[in-house]
């Protein structure tokens, strides 16, 4: 797994170095930022949390690493 980064330091999986702990990551377009999805422990997403966005810039995400598909 990549090394995520990560700058939300009273969060439960933040880790020394800015990193970030947890076994999955859920990355969401903003329109959904407000959301309550489910993973499981196992990282599998459930319910409404299965469904597929799509973003045209990294404005539209709360990923900073986002690049869009050519």
């Amino acid at each position: 797994m990549p090394d995520v980064k990560c700058n939300v330091a009273n969060c439960t999986y933040w880790a020394e170095g800015n990193n970030c702990a947890a076994d999955a990551i859920l990355v969401e377009i903003d329109r959904h930022a407000n959301s309550s999805f489910d993973m499981s422990a196992d990282g599998e997403l459930s319910g409404q949390a299965a469904h597929k966005d799509s973003a045209h810039n990294a404005e539209e995400t709360c990923c900073h690493t986002f690049r869009p598909k050519h």
